[in-house]
């Protein structure tokens, strides 16, 4: 569900997620309550790396950007299975790497890229990992999964609205011309995707081709 908290700052992971249409933010609060995603996850990864890097716990939280689907596995089959399987140990570890490249590409849009280039990127990211249709996303669940104001969202929601490349109404975002956005967002959203197709080839799809909104 919407707003799922899978599992909070530093507490024990018992499960791991394979989410299937669902996707999963990971974002990190700070001690005066700002926060702001670190990477998000769809069908292409999982949530709970940590689990299989011997951490256990983590100092962010993940929680459900978009309703769906997905698959549950608890720790110990899953430790079971990356111990006893060299080929699932292979793929998880591969996209363990993607993920560290997702999560330091994002550092540097924060800090070097505009807000309009980041919701961009964001919308792009998103509509890849989602089903076909509408996004159902409020501009304050964006701006607190950007970490800024939610005026500056609207700001930059109008502005490629104006562009024809999105229709946004009432919590509901479609992407029109997802060419003409792609032009509007930053290299991070090619460097991230073009890292997981090379590490994780069979787990892009891009829905653009397919005709997605």
């Amino acid at each position: 569900q919407l707003g799922q908290v899978l599992y909070a700052p530093g507490q024990q992971l018992r499960h791991a997620y394979f989410p299937t249409t669902a996707v999963v933010s990971l974002h990190y609060t700070t001690a005066s309550g700002a926060s702001a995603e670190t990477a998000g996850v769809g069908r292409e990864g999982m949530v709970g790396i940590a689990l299989f890097m011997g951490g256990n716990t983590t100092p962010s939280s993940a929680v459900v950007q978009s309703t769906g689907h997905g698959y549950r596995i608890d720790r110990v089959a899953l430790m079971q299975a990356f111990e006893a399987e060299e080929h699932l140990r292979r793929l998880l570890l591969r996209y363990t790497q993607a993920l560290i490249t997702q999560v330091a590409q994002m550092a540097a849009c924060y800090r070097h890229h505009t807000i309009e280039q980041q919701l961009s990127r964001w919308l792009l990211t998103t509509v890849d990992r989602s089903p076909p249709g509408e996004l159902v996303m409020t501009q304050e669940l964006v701006a607190g999964l950007l970490g800024v104001r939610r005026e500056s969202i609207t700001q930059a929601a109008g502005a490629l609205q104006d562009g024809g490349y999105i229709r946004y109404r009432r919590g509901h975002i479609s992407v029109i011309d997802p060419v003409g956005l792609q032009a509007c967002a930053c290299e991070c959203y090619g460097v991230v995707k073009s890292e997981l197709q090379r590490l994780l080839p069979d787990t892009v799809h891009d829905r653009r081709v397919a005709g997605m909104e």
